[in-house]
C-alpha cells in the first residue's frame, strides 16, 4: 500500500523545530540553584516551559525575558511564596516537589488540567525517608512539602516515570548530606542521561555506574555554577515533522544531531524500519516519503513517540507492532485508549494487548471524521499529521492544545504546504 496524499498536502521545504522542552525545564531547574547569571539561549516559551520559569520565579529566581528565545535568570532559592503551581506539566510537578523540599518554608506544589489526574504517588515515600515533611491529595496534586530535605540512602520506584528522578537528582547535591539513590525498574533511562549531563554543565558531580541506572551515589553540599547554555531542538517535536515526511513529502529538519541524549532519537529507526529514506548530516535531517511498509518497535524506553508512531503504522501497508503500552496510561491522556477510539473515527484498526504489553496498527486508507485531541498535544499533533492523508483539513477538536509544547506545529505545517505550492 502506498500513501496517496492529496496535491494540497505535499510538504516540501525546511523547519528547525522548537527547543527541548525537557533540557529547558532541567536547564531552568539548575539556573535557579546555581549562584549567578544564566543565559539559556534557544528556549521555546511553550506553555510547559512559561510553566516551569513561573515556579522558579515563585522559588527566588529573577528571570528576564531578553527575546522570544533568550531568558536569563539570577539563581537563589528564597522561596517567595507557600503555593507553587505547574500548570499541566508532570516533568515540573516531579522536578520542583524535590528543590521546593530543600526549603524549611512550607509550600504547595499544585497543578491544573490533566496533571491532576497523573500520579505522584511514587514521590511520597522517598521525601519521608529524606525527612520531608509531607501531606498529599491521594498520591496526586496538590502535594505540600516542608524540608529541608535531607541526604541518607532512599530506595525509589522508576517503573512508572523516570522525572522523579531527575528531581531528586537536581535537587540533592544541596542536601546538607550525602544521599545513595537505589532505582527499581527504571524507565525512560535516556531521560535520566539528559539530567546527568544537565548536571555536568552546571559544574554538579553525581556518581553512578556508566549504563547502570539502579544506584546513584550525590555528594552533599555542591555549588552549581551558572553558565551560558543553548538548548538543542525537541526530538519529540521534530518526530511529527519527520513522520509527516514520511508520509507526505520531503523536509530537512535543522538543528538535530543523532547523538543527542533525548531518547526521541529512536524515531529515526522506526522511520528506517518503516522504509522512509533518511539523510543524515552533521546538524539536520532530510526525510523523505517513500512506500510504507508495517515495522515492529520497542518505545518502552520513549514512550512520547507513541502518538508519532501510531501516525507512522497508520500508514504503513501491514500490521506494526509497537512495544511499551504500560507506559501510556499515567500521561496527558490514557494515550493507548485515546489512540484507539480516535483513530478508529478514521477507519484505522488499532488493537491494544495488555498481556504482552504491544499495541498493534492495522495500516490502511483513512476517512474524513471529526476527532477530538482530548487535550492531550501529542494526540492534536498525531492526528493532524494522518490528516494529511486526507482531501480536506482534518477537524479536530481542542487542536490548541499543542501549545504545551509545539505552538508554531500547525503554522510549521502550513508553512511547508506553501512551499511546495510555491
Amino acid at each position: 500500500m502506498d500513501s496517496i496524499v492529496p496535491q494540497g498536502n505535499i510538504l516540501r521545504g525546511t523547519i528547525t523545530p522548537p527547543c527541548s522542552k525537557s533540557y529547558a525545564q532541567r536547564a531552568l531547574a539548575a539556573a535557579l540553584l546555581a549562584s549567578g547569571r544564566t543565559t539559556l539561549r534557544g528556549i521555546e516559551l511553550c506553555r510547559d516551559t512559561r510553566s516551569a520559569i513561573a515556579a522558579i520565579e515563585a522559588l527566588g529566581a529573577k528571570v528576564e525575558i531578553i527575546n522570544e528565545n533568550t531568558v536569563t535568570i539570577e539563581g537563589g532559592l528564597k522561596p517567595r511564596t507557600d503555593s507553587l503551581n505547574v500548570g499541566e506539566s508532570g516533568l515540573a510537578a516531579r522536578l520542583f516537589t524535590p528543590i521546593a523540599a530543600l526549603s524549611d518554608r512550607r509550600i504547595c506544589i499544585a497543578g491544573e488540567g490533566t496533571l491532576l489526574h497523573r500520579p505522584m504517588s511514587m514521590m511520597i515515600g522517598p521525601l519521608q525517608e529524606l525527612g520531608v515533611e509531607l501531606r498529599d491529595g491521594g498520591g496526586r496534586l496538590p502535594i505540600e512539602v516542608c524540608g529541608p530535605i535531607r541526604g541518607g540512602r532512599v530506595r525509589v520506584d522508576g517503573s512508572m516515570s523516570s522525572q522523579f528522578v531527575t528531581g531528586l537528582l537536581i535537587a540533592l547535591p544541596l542536601a546538607q548530606s550525602d544521599t545513595t539513590i537505589e532505582v527499581h525498574g527504571a524507565v525512560s533511562t535516556p531521560y535520566i542521561d539528559m539530567t546527568l549531563e544537565t548536571l555536568e554543565r552546571f559544574g554538579v558531580e553525581v556518581m553512578y555506574n556508566d549504563g547502570d541506572y539502579s544506584q546513584f551515589y550525590i555528594e552533599g553540599g555542591q555549588q552549581y555554577k551558572a553558565i551560558d547554555y543553548t538548548i538543542e531542538s525537541d526530538w519529540s517535536a521534530a518526530a511529527m515533522i519527520m513522520v509527516a515526511a514520511a508520509i507526505a513529502g520531503q523536509v530537512c529538519i535543522t538543528n538535530l544531531s543523532t547523538l543527542s541524549r533525548q531518547a526521541d532519537t529512536a524515531i529515526c529507526r522506526a522511520l528506517e524500519r518503516a522504509g522512509a529514506s533518511l539523510v543524515i548530516e552533521e546538524n539536520a535531517i532530510t526525510v523523505t516519503h517513500r512506500n510504507l511498509e508495517a515495522f515492529t518497535f520497542d518505545a518502552t524506553h520513549c514512550p512520547d513517540l507513541f502518538p508519532a508512531l501510531v501516525a507512522l503504522a497508520a500508514a504503513s501497508k501491514g500490521v506494526s507492532t509497537i512495544r511499551g503500552i504500560e507506559r501510556l496510561r499515567g500521561k496527558e491522556s490514557d494515550r493507548g485508549e485515546v489512540l484507539r477510539e480516535e483513530y478508529a473515527k478514521l477507519g484505522i484498526e488499532i488493537e491494544l494487548d495488555y498481556d504482552e504489553n504491544v499495541m498493534r496498527v492495522v495500516g490502511g486508507d483513512v476517512t474524513a471524521a471529526k476527532v477530538d485531541s482530548h487535550d492531550d498535544h501529542r494526540i492534536a499533533m498525531s492526528l493532524a499529521v494522518t490528516g494529511l492523508r486526507l482531501e480536506d483539513e482534518l477537524e479536530i477538536n481542542n487542536r490548541e492544545c499543542v501549545a504545551k509544547s509545539y505552538p508554531s506545529f500547525f503554522d510549521d505545517i502550513a508553512q511547508l504546504k506553501i512551499a511546495k505550492s510555491e
